[in-house]
């Protein structure tokens, strides 16, 4: 039996100091860690005070950046073979990491939601899309979905998802998210996406403001 790597990472309990009726995971992009993110759910926190928070740090050290962490290999030389193997391989840490997590707050998975930056928004849909039972919502910045993993890895979960994308990203290109949302609403899932006008790799607070609501939304009424 395959060994499955253990993730980890800052948790930010409910700031109401009683127990936990909802979680959110947040995935960090590429180069960074879990201690990037933890500081959006530091922001969030007060108008969701009965939502825990976690960031874990993704299992790999970064190709490009060896001090940061990455949660799979991007394709080699047009080949995406190697890139499909590492996120199934990281999906399934990833869940077993959420599942974990569950357990320990006995929260069960319609109160459970992701959010992602960049890579984590293309992790949180890859898994995400394909864990029974459905978690509550995705809220996905400046990432996108991988399309072709679609084929060979069916859609099996719809949770419901946000899209927010700067239209001036240069490092994961504005149409990704345009692709992403057609691509989602063609296999039945409720999806919004907001572009954030003049905004390059980025979450800016009006991306902050509109995340913030729609976790509410799905978690907490």
């Amino acid at each position: 039996m395959t060994q499955i790597k253990q993730i980890y990472g800052p948790r930010l309990e409910p700031s109401s100091g009683k127990k936990a009726e909802a979680l959110v995971v947040m995935l960090h992009g590429l180069g960074a860690d879990g201690n990037d993110l933890i500081e959006v759910a530091r922001i969030w926190a007060p108008q969701m005070a009965s939502v825990a928070f976690v960031a874990p740090h993704a299992p790999f050290p970064c190709d490009m950046t060896p001090s940061g962490r990455q949660w799979f290999d991007f394709m080699h030389d047009g080949d995406y073979t190697n890139m499909h193997a590492s996120m199934r391989s990281t999906a399934e840490m990833l869940n077993e990491f959420l599942n974990t997590e569950l357990d320990r707050l006995s929260i069960t998975a319609n109160k459970l939601a992701l959010v992602g930056f960049s890579q984590g928004t293309m992790i949180a849909l890859y898994a995400a899309l394909r864990r029974l039972p459905p978690i509550a919502g995705i809220v996905g910045y400046s990432g996108a979905l991988i399309v072709e993993d679609i084929p060979e890895d069916p859609i099996t979960s719809k949770p419901q998802v946000l899209l927010i994308h700067g239209t001036l990203d240069n490092i994961v290109p504005f149409s990704a998210m345009e692709a992403a949302q057609s691509c989602l609403i063609s296999a039945g899932i409720a999806v919004t996406s907001i572009s954030r006008p003049g905004l390059g790799h980025s979450i800016d607070e009006d991306g902050l403001k509109s995340g913030g609501a729609f976790l509410s939304k799905v978690l907490v009424t």
